[in-house]
């Protein structure tokens, strides 16, 4: 589980096949997951300067794949008892998003990001979403896509300050959204009374 604060922006040093080297001043251990501009990734070796994850032919397929290159968000993972910020972040990356415009209003940044149209039942205005690790609050939504509003300080302190029209990001939707619309997707295939979900319960 992570929290969509970024906790250090990495330098990617290579990626040769599936092998990405990052270049980072965390400390990482072998079997750790990472988030790697929001995609959770397990570490396979630990170098002097930093480790190295692998990506799965699905998850090349499915991530923004051009952004693992210069430089990278990344968030381990979150440990017990470590304070909780942000939202409850997966590292699942639902799918790509596309960047079609960022307005610059003085005080802040408008973002508006294009999504596939059956993403959209689980972007909630005012609520939480990831963009390349990055959690952030959704303003408005429309029919394929919705609008950030992001304060400068995220903006240079992440790589939002690189990101420009046409820029790929990775997304993850809020996780209960998706469970919500699973459920009722699935509510007239499973039924379960009260005394099965209580007898279920007592088995664990």
């Amino acid at each position: 589980m992570f929290t969509g604060l970024i906790r250090e922006i990495a330098t990617v040093k290579s990626f040769v096949g599936s092998t990405l080297s990052i270049k980072s001043s965390y400390k990482a251990k072998v079997g750790d997951s990472i988030a790697i501009n929001g995609a959770c990734l397990t570490v396979i070796k630990v170098n002097n300067d930093g480790f190295s994850v692998e990506l799965s032919p699905e998850s090349q397929k499915l991530l923004a794949i051009q952004n693992y290159k210069n430089k990278v968000h990344i968030e381990p993972a979150m440990m017990m008892g470590d304070k909780f910020e942000g939202h409850v972040v997966q590292g699942h990356v639902d799918c790509v998003g596309e960047i079609k415009e960022i307005k610059n209003n003085g005080n802040s940044y408008d973002i508006f990001i294009t999504i596939p149209t059956n993403f959209i039942a689980f972007v909630i205005p005012k609520g939480s979403i990831t963009i390349d690790g990055v959690s952030l609050t959704v303003n408005d939504v429309f029919n394929d896509s919705f609008r950030l509003t992001i304060i400068p300080h995220t903006m240079k302190e992440t790589l939002f300050k690189n990101y420009k029209k046409g820029t790929k990001v990775n997304i993850e939707t809020d996780m209960f959204a998706r469970y919500v619309a699973h459920i009722i997707k699935h509510q007239n295939k499973v039924s379960l009374s009260w005394d099965e979900v209580d007898a279920i319960n007592a088995t664990f």
